[in-house]
């Protein structure tokens, strides 16, 4: 047969050879070293015994069982014509050195190409061909060919063996390689050697199974075999990666000659547990002894640095580094490590430096710097960043780089980028991967896409407990409770796998009293599953017990774990929790709690900011100013939220000058810190101020400004100051804030614009209307006299699904009260419980003795405040009066106004109004009488004023 038929068989044996399954490989190279070493031993061992004929023709069939593709070979070769002895030896020894090449970077179709020179010049039955063409197979991911080329071998050396294994591990099939193992240990004739326990230790240490590996670790001790460094090194890395390190530790100390990978191996393992100290220890060992560290020691050291902070040390080992040659290298995990250490220490310049002079840069270098511009708030150049990659030929964006970009959007709700990001993801097929669709279902949550979320958790075929978490979690953080406990209880039933972040996820659901009862069951379940002394479980706890309106089981709680678990943590919550749910005494009330616990917990600046909050809801400026002391006492009055919050508690407590000497004093202002002194001038109604100080701002304004500011334009009429900052609500893109929209309402109605009003309101779509926008436009037709038309926006508000409120009520009743529609403001009071679940409130008594007062029926408004089931406030009382002295009741009214003297004996305006009174009914004694009380006891009257633009600014 000639060349043409040889090859022509060739070509039929390859297209014979199955296809292969395509396997992630992983690689073993010291197995393979020892697999070519022994490879070359064998051959010249073969040389030296057979050198006369072909080696293949003098095995003898009982040392040798041939299989059947063998002995077809063999027919193959004896139907040769012509054969040259001298020629097949060469073709032989060709054909070995060619399957060996192909060993290197091997594909599917060079092994299958291998296999079938090796099977016609018979070589399948030399043994270090096969083991050669087994590993190709394993790093071709032909692991079915591996395995069938293995199982047709029927004498097999350890070599082999090993090689097997290897393959095992590299297609990570660990426990086959384990199996393997026992097989080998059961078997007779063919032990194990240190290669064998190296390799089936690694698959060990990728299983994650520490008692196997401690088995292993006790055969190998057996076996004589820990003089081998290789093995202890496989060792120190299989009890780092199970967790535990002592053991790790003890192995690298019982070493007799450690090597520089024997260094590595345990700095590494100490990174791996976060033991950044250790790892430093290690390294700094390493430098005195005589191993010289590579780019591997020099990149543990670097990530070590990063984590604890040390950016002195990693600058020495940059240096170091660069003193060894590991810059401009293809090994770049050097200088990814330093662009991390740069970033987390914030020299965020020096990592950009580094990042653009790196030579060879892959993905991870763009990944590192990617995190670095983010870590440090570069959040724009991040984005460039990422858009430069996506345009680069040999790196693209992978995993990694979306799990660091997405989190960033979701954290500042840039929902439009992304949804970009979304779309890469799509792009590159790279939206298939669990963490990146879990990393989406959180960013979409948390800009409050609820149904885009939802989407993607749906379609997710093979979710995790982080999918079902972040899904949890999206539906509770937006207010969709009953399917965040859907959702939970669906998860109980499908899984009995759960961790504390289902526990954080399902609690904030719990956030009014109707759910009370299923938070109850949550704390069972809680204790069940063993996190009763987590502190991070105890204070979810606390807030939902908060929220749900039970103080009493709150406190108890935080009673029964303060021996042992509460820190500031947990009473910062309790006291943040009931600051925030308007319990503001409560808060006041934990706070001496927490100061008589005989376990000392000091306060911090979060409860000194939450404790100020409460006194200036509760207008308490002699305790907010003692809390001004104690924060000077305790070096916490340059924090800038303590700041902020005091001069929002003097403001609100009328302590004007106070409020202006801490924003004046304060060195690091922020917008939040203009915000708080604008809005002071405001409530103070010193819009004039508020108006001079928005001009001197020293940041872009936001919502927040926005609304103050406008208040300030309502108190003063000034529309043409007005429209300006309209015309930067525009420009800002803040029309669609709820709130701002309320704010214009107000300001155009009370500037005489009710038209503008009535146009921004109705230029808004309907279903993003806010309560308060509603509120607003009852409120405005209610001050232009048009009390039915308030009306009619009252019912059109009902119908389109918008919840009323007691700020709906007030302006509803308001509205019927200054255009006399009496009648129809006592029935929609008498409607607010029953039909609207809203509970009357002072300001909804003040709103009904005003009404009946007007109309003049005051005998109904003063049987209507004896009715009242709590103790009415001065101010319903106050609205009778101003009736009588409207309607001229003198009787009624001396009545009501000796009550009030007793109530807020230094009320002027109740002094004034019953003298009005009597000089209305011509009793100019009685009148004067009590303006001698009046001068007598040193009240004023604030003397009032009207207001007109004339140019001001």
């Amino acid at each position: 047969m000639g060349s043409w038929g040889v090859k022509a068989k060739i070509r039929e044996a390859v297209k014979r050879t199955s296809t292969n399954t395509i396997l992630t490989q992983r690689a073993s190279a010291l197995c393979l070293y020892q697999i070519s070493h022994v490879t070359t031993h064998h051959s010249l061992l073969y040389n030296d015994l057979y050198k006369p004929t072909h080696p293949l023709l003098l095995i003898k069939p009982d040392f040798y069982s041939f299989s059947s593709r063998s002995s077809n070979a063999f027919q193959l070769f004896n139907e040769m014509p012509h054969r040259d002895t001298e020629l097949e030896r060469t073709l032989f020894y060709h054909v070995i050195g060619l399957i060996k090449s192909f060993t290197a970077r091997p594909t599917s179709f060079t092994s299958r190409i291998a296999h079938c020179l090796a099977f016609k010049v018979g070589a399948l039955a030399h043994l270090p061909t096969s083991t050669s063409l087994l590993t190709a197979y394993s790093r071709a991911a032909d692991f079915s060919s591996s395995w069938a080329l293995f199982d047709e071998i029927v004498y097999r050396d350890v070599i082999l063996w090993n090689a097997m294994i290897t393959a095992s591990v590299e297609n990570q099939y660990f426990e086959v390689a384990v199996n393997l193992f026992l097989e080998l240990m059961r078997g007779e004739g063919v032990g194990f050697d240190s290669t064998t326990l190296l390799i089936v230790v690694s698959a060990s240490s990728h299983m994650g199974n520490l008692t196997q590996g401690r088995v292993l670790h006790g055969i190998s001790f057996k076996a004589g075999s820990l003089s081998d460094s290789f093995l202890c090194n496989a060792l120190i890395d299989m009890y780092a990666k199970c967790g535990d390190l002592s053991l790790s530790e003890c192995v690298f100390e019982g070493m007799e000659c450690r090597d520089l990978i024997s260094w590595n191996s345990i700095m590494r393992g100490c990174a791996y547990n976060n033991y950044p100290e250790k790892s430093l220890c290690y390294f700094k060992k390493m430098t005195y002894s005589s191993e010289e560290a590579d780019n591997v020691s020099l990149t543990c050291a670097v990530s070590a640095s990063a984590l604890l902070g040390k950016l002195s040390f990693g600058q020495a080992i940059h240096g170091w580094g660069i003193k060894l040659g590991y810059k401009d290298t293809s090994h770049n995990s050097f200088e990814n490590s330093l662009i991390t250490l740069y970033s987390q220490c914030g020299d965020i310049e020096a990592a950009e430096i580094l990042f653009k002079e790196m030579k060879y840069k892959d993905v991870i270098s763009w990944n590192a710097m990617l995190e670095g511009l983010a870590l440090n708030q570069r959040i724009w150049e991040a984005f460039d960043l990422l858009h430069e990659m996506q345009f680069l030929g040999c790196i693209q964006p992978d995993s990694v780089t979306v799990l660091t970009i997405i989190p960033l959007c979701a954290e500042l709700i840039f929902l439009r980028e992304g949804r970009a990001v979304h779309g890469l993801t799509v792009r590159r097929e790279i939206g298939s991967h669990l963490s990146v669709t879990n990393s989406l279902i959180d960013l979409y949550s948390k800009c409050k896409d609820v149904k885009m979320a939802e989407q993607l958790f749906k379609a997710i075929p093979g979710r995790d407990l982080v999918s079902w978490n972040a899904m949890i979690s999206g539906y509770s953080q937006n207010g969709h409770s009953r399917e965040a406990q859907y959702l939970f209880k669906q998860l109980l039933q499908s899984s009995s796998q759960f961790s504390l972040s289902t526990l954080l996820a399902i609690l904030p659901s719990c956030d009014s009293s109707e759910f009370l009862q299923f938070g109850k069951s949550i704390h069972c379940w809680q204790m069940k599953l063993g996190f009763a002394n987590n502190t991070l479980a105890i204070n979810s706890l606390i807030l939902m017990y908060v929220n749900c309106g039970d103080l009493l089981a709150c406190f108890s709680l935080l009673q029964t774990v303060s021996a042992a678990a509460a820190d500031i943590d947990c009473w910062n919550t309790v006291i943040a929790g009931c600051t925030q749910k308007g319990h503001f005494w409560e808060a006041l009330k934990a706070f001496n709690i927490m100061r008589e616990d005989p376990i000392i917990v000091c306060h911090d600046s979060i409860t000194l900011f939450n404790l100020i909050s409460a006194c200036g809801n509760l207008e308490l400026v002699f305790e907010g100013g003692t809390l001004h002391g104690l924060a000077l006492k305790t070096s916490l009055e340059s924090n800038i939220r303590v700041q902020n919050a005091l001069i929002t508690m003097y403001g609100r407590c009328g302590e004007i000058e106070n409020a202006r000497t801490i924003f004046r004093l304060s060195c690091s202002r922020n917008l939040y810190s203009w915000n708080c002194m604008i809005s002071a001038f405001s409530q103070n109604k010193d819009g004039r101020k508020a108006l001079e100080l928005f001009r001197r701002i020293e940041f872009e304004p936001n919502e927040i400004t926005i609304v103050s500011i406008l208040s300030a334009c309502t108190q003063l009429g000034l529309l043409r100051h007005g429209k300006q900052i309209h015309g930067h609500v525009i420009r800002f893109g803040f029309q669609g804030n709820s709130f701002v929209s309320a704010a214009l309402l107000d300001m155009y109605s009370n500037c005489g614009r009710l038209d503008t009003a009535i146009h921004i309101f109705r230029s808004s779509p309907e279903p993003e209307r806010s309560v308060a926008a509603w509120n607003s436009m009852i409120s405005a037709f209610g001050f232009h006299s048009n009390g039915r038309k308030a009306i009619e926006l009252f019912h059109e508000m009902w119908e389109s699904g918008t919840r009323p409120t007691k700020s709906t009520f007030i302006s509803l009743l308001s509205a019927c009260s200054h255009t006399g529609l009496v009648d129809e403001g006592v029935r929609y009071y008498n409607n607010m419980w029953e039909l609207f679940n809203v509970e009357a409130e002072t300001e909804h008594h003040v709103c009904m003795v005003d009404m009946l007062g007007r109309a003049g029926r005051l005998d109904e408004a003063y049987e209507f405040i004896r009715q009242i089931p709590t103790r009415p406030e001065p101010g319903v009382w106050g609205a009778l009066l101003s009736a009588c002295n409207y309607h001229g009741d003198l009787k009624m009214g001396r009545e009501v106004a000796e009550l009030l003297f007793e109530l807020e004996p230094d009320n002027v305006g109740y002094y004034i109004s019953l003298s009005n009174t009597y000089v209305a009914a011509g009793r100019w004694k009685d009148a004067v009488e009590l303006r001698r009380v009046v001068e007598d006891k040193g009240l004023k009257k604030p003397a009032a004023y009207s207001l007109i633009d004339v140019g001001m600014g």
